[in-house]
């Protein structure tokens, strides 16, 4: 052991023992409890960032505490690999996106053995490699044979400079995030796939998620949108089909004094066709195309919209109201039709007072201040119902019931549930993805390829131009292919899958990574799953945990999986800022891992963002506070350099004589309870590196006192390098080793805390005089109230401060303080 710590020399001898001896290897040990830690896979972009190093060493902590603790634990690592940033630097560099990714996956792993992780290397995945993604198609292929995938045409965003489809997230202020043309919308025949047949469990199962931060649920909750209402039917004058509406307010029926269409609602050019409102219309569907859904159901945003010439007939009343077109009615949610009632809806109200539509009041509120028949904005309150005829009088949550069955009793409606949630549209008109294994045939329709030809390989004989179809439209080998059912020529589908399914199973795959032969085995699934704790940001608390949940289901139904929930329990943690602002390349405020591994270890790195703040809240970069984690780690390694020689051969039991060998007891057993418990549990990594720093201090009091019980200060020594380890591997493998241990501390035993020590004979006590510290002294631990205030009167200077004065009273907190109230 160097007298100096050499973080750089320590840190590359442990990582290579670790690889050699492939230490952090697993398997299944029938008997032994399992316990799975994972944390979200990252995209290979090449470099780490600290969000990451966050991310991992929480991960890392609990594996490694996991693991000691006795668990056979699994804690594997690999790659979202598929994305449009491959196929950009194809377009950008004329590097292949296969290449480019490749080498990032590369870099990645370098980076993420030099932070010392506990991966099982043997485990790791990357979605874009065929033994990977040919699961990936026989998954889909399970999906399409119970019917959950489906092909229909829908608009998408469309860039006509560059000729090709574009995400949500390519579209920024309406234009393209990569030419700046404003982006339009293209009907395309695109897959998806029917999570919403699953909405109410991906809602009801939220409850039985009991180690889900309640943050997360609430926004799945939001994201599912389950509404109870009614389905209503609203003839169009001179028109023969019915218009139906979906409204969680039918106590309001009375109250519709117009009626809004999406402009994209097939109804829409069939009612303008031929008439003078025509031109209009046109022209206001082709301002809506360019416009973000976000943008047209902002509240804040002025209503805009176009009156089509249409009536609708109130089947409630009779009563005749227009028919408008505005963008802040979405076409797939509800019918893509709403009936309007200004006075109990702030959009509607909007609305009508721009268009100067009539508003009429059906619901009364209770308070007098409001005027309900000069509204200044929507009463969208409970209250009592007025201008609703027999409903009159009713409170209008009652009338809700009551009007629903009103409809059904007529035929003119009925009780329906609606959800917020679509039908996942998987297709992506991108190169860089899982090749969708489809096949159409003139005769047959769409028909699955043959699973014994798995996997569609991605063609290599493609063009990135930025421009048109799909890359996979170049290719000369791939669109031409006989039809697995008949054996006639056939096209192959030239979509490939959002990453987004990529990373909705790959948990599973883990458990059995290598297996050619399945997707994973459904004996070593049903021994690892589910994930005991799952670790990733807050922003994927809606897509990628939703999809995962929604995977897991339809695969528990196929019987493939032996859990209907993927993930037990799950930590959100916080980003790491700096200056007050995300970390950022675009800002300048970014710190790299690289260059603070370079500096002072990887070690330091790990305990500073573990130390700096609890995982699930942000955590502000401060260079101080690395440099901080540098001295104590050096703080460390200097004691046991100094002990070491010393313990080595000291007993292994010891019996407690001294004052001092009881406080440092005190202190050790304290430490390993409490750090037992907030990494085991509570995940307060931050208050269990300060009770391990307060343990070195008394550590550095105790040596030197004359009296030293080497057989204390021994177990003391051995502890703190055990229960500082999860933190700082590398040097406390070197502690370990010149401690004299032959096995690796990563395989050692987590120590057991005494109880009997956990109780101090004597307390120290502060005394204070109206409120203010004045001495302090050493009682007996839990010294009864009398002989407390007896013991602190009977103190000398407590004597002479209180001399002459009289005491109004004594407030007693036994084994804390003692205030003296005098005057």
């Amino acid at each position: 052991m160097l007298e100096k710590y050499n973080f750089g020399e320590i840190e590359s001898k442990w990582q290579k023992y670790w690889e050699d001896e492939k230490i952090f290897r697993t398997s299944e040990v029938e008997g032994k409890e399992k316990y799975y830690v994972l944390e979200m896979f990252p995209y290979p972009s090449g470099k780490l960032h600290m969000g990451h190093v966050r991310n991992y060493s929480i991960g890392d902590v609990i594996a490694r505490y996991k693991t000691m603790a006795g668990f056979n634990v699994l804690h594997p690592m690999g790659y979202d690999s598929f994305g449009l940033p491959a196929e950009n630097a194809a377009i950008k560099h004329g590097i292949a996106p296969a290449i480019w990714t490749t080498q990032n996956i590369a870099e990645m792993t370098e980076q993420l053995k030099e932070l010392g992780f506990s991966y099982d290397w043997d485990r790791e995945v990357a979605t874009c490699r065929p033994d990977y993604y040919k699961w990936m198609q026989w998954i889909f292929i399970q999906f399409y044979n119970k019917g959950l995938a489906y092909k229909k045409e829908n608009p998408v965003n469309w860039c006509p400079s560059c000729q090709t489809v574009l995400a949500n997230e390519q579209v920024v202020d309406g234009c393209c995030e990569r030419c700046k043309s404003l982006v339009g919308k293209k009907e395309l025949s695109q897959w998806y796939f029917k999570i919403t047949d699953y909405a109410d469990r991906l809602l009801d199962n939220l409850e039985v998620l009991e180690g889900w931060p309640a943050k997360v649920k609430t926004m799945q909750k939001n994201w599912i949108g389950k509404s109870i209402g009614a389905e209503v039917d609203f003839d169009i004058e001179g028109y023969p089909e019915k218009l139906k509406i979906f409204t969680t307010r039918p106590d309001t029926l009375y109250g519709v004094t117009y009626m809004v269409l999406a402009p994209e609602h097939p109804f829409v050019k069939k009612l303008v066709e031929g008439t003078e409102y025509a031109e209009a219309v046109e022209e206001y569907l082709d301002k809506v195309q360019h416009m973000s859904d976000i943008e047209r159901t902002s509240t804040t945003n002025e209503k805009t919209g176009v009156f089509i010439g249409k009536y609708s007939i109130n089947p409630l009343n009779g009563k005749k109201v227009p028919i408008f077109i505005s963008d802040y009615v979405l076409m797939d949610y509800g019918t893509g039709a709403i009936m309007a009632v200004p006075a109990h809806d702030e959009r509607d109200f909007a609305f009508a007072k721009k268009f100067d539509c009539e508003i009429i009041p059906v619901v009364e509120s209770a308070d007098p201040a409001i005027d309900i028949n000069n509204l200044k904005e929507a009463f969208v309150a409970e209250g009592k119902m007025i201008n609703s005829e027999m409903f009159t009088g009713l409170n209008n949550k009652e009338a809700i019931i009551k009007i629903i069955d009103y409809l059904e009793e007529k035929g003119i409606g009925k009780k329906s549930i609606n959800y917020r949630l679509r039908d996942w549209l998987i297709s992506r008109q991108r190169y860089w993805g899982t090749p969708i294994p489809m096949i159409h045939c003139e005769d047959c329709g769409w028909v699955p390829e043959k699973e014994e030809n798995l996997p569609v390989l991605l063609p290599t004989d493609v063009e990135f131009t930025g421009k048109g179809e799909s890359p996979l439209t170049t290719s000369k080998t791939f669109a031409k292919t006989t039809c697995p059912t008949c054996g006639k020529e056939a096209t192959r589908e030239m979509d490939t899958m959002d990453t987004f399914l990529d990373s909705s199973w790959y948990f599973l795959r883990y458990t059995d990574a290598k297996n050619d032969k399945e997707a994973f085995n459904k004996d070593k699934q049903k021994y690892w799953m589910n994930v005991d704790q799952y670790i990733g940001g807050v922003e994927h608390a809606i897509l990628h945990l939703m999809y995962a949940r929604f995977f897991q289901m339809a695969l528990y139904d196929l019987g493939y999986t032996s859990h209907e929930e993927p993930f037990a329990n799950l930590l959100t943690q916080g980003m790491v800022i700096k200056d007050g602002k995300k970390m950022s390349k675009s800002i300048g405020n970014v710190v790299s891992p690289e260059e603070i591994i370079k500096k002072y270890g990887a070690d330091t790195a790990r305990l500073f963002i573990l130390f700096a703040a609890p995982p699930e809240r942000e955590l502000d970069w401060s260079d101080a506070g690395v440099e901080g984690s540098f001295r104590f780690i050096n703080r460390v390694y200097r004691l046991v350099y100094e002990l070491r020689d010393l313990v080595q051969d000291a007993p292994e039991s010891y019996i407690l004589e001294t004052e001092a060998d009881k406080s440092l007891a005190y202190e050790m057993n304290t430490t390993i309870k409490k750090v037992s418990e907030d990494v085991g549990g509570r995940f307060s990594f931050n208050t269990a590196i300060s009770s391990i720093m307060e343990m070195v201090n008394e550590m550095y009091k105790y040596k030197e006192y004359d009296d030293i019980n080497l057989g204390l200060l021994k177990a003391a020594v051995n502890n703190l390098v055990l229960i500082l380890s999860p933190f700082t591997p590398h040097i406390c493998e070197e502690m370990w080793q010149n401690l004299g241990h032959n096995e690796s501390v990563y395989k050692t035993s987590w120590p057991k805390y005494d109880e009997s020590a956990l109780v101090k004979d004597t307390v120290e006590i502060v005394i204070q005089i109206n409120g203010k510290v004045k001495e302090k002294m050493n009682v007996a631990n839990n010294l009864d109230k009398a002989a407390f205030e007896k013991m602190a009167m009977e103190n000398d200077k407590v004597k002479a401060l209180t001399a002459g004065k009289t005491i109004v009273k004594i407030i007693a907190v036994p084994n804390k303080l003692l205030n003296i109230v005098v005057k």
